[in-house]
């Protein structure tokens, strides 16, 4: 089994105010279906409302971040799969429910994880 991030941008879901009820319960289903599967690790969206900041080794907190990764938003899900087709097939199942297209990303194979 490999793990895979599954996600999107806020900027990526437009949906009218009117249908968002619809696209939760929507996305709350696929993920109920994933771990009923059993291959949910875990997932959520990025509070925005919240700064990100940069906390070095020593502790240090700098209300900052990466120039790349200023823009982090939105919703993810990190599932453990058997497959890339399986990725895939989970990405366009949640892709559907949010009404947008996701990125796919496998992590490396980590035995100490």
């Amino acid at each position: 089994m490999v793990k895979y991030l599954i996600s999107f941008p806020s900027a990526a879901m437009v949906v009218p105010e009117a249908d968002l009820d619809a696209v939760a319960e929507a996305a709350h289903a696929v993920i109920r279906e994933a771990k009923a599967a059993g291959v949910y690790v875990f997932g959520g969206g990025i509070d925005e409302d919240v700064d990100a900041v940069l906390v070095s080794g020593d502790g240090t907190v700098s209300e900052e971040t990466y120039r790349r990764t200023r823009e982090l938003d939105g919703g993810f899900s990190v599932l453990d799969l058997p497959s890339r087709e399986a990725a895939l097939e989970w990405a366009a199942r949640i892709a559907a429910a949010c009404r947008c297209p996701q990125e796919l990303r496998k992590f490396q194979d980590d035995p100490e994880s």
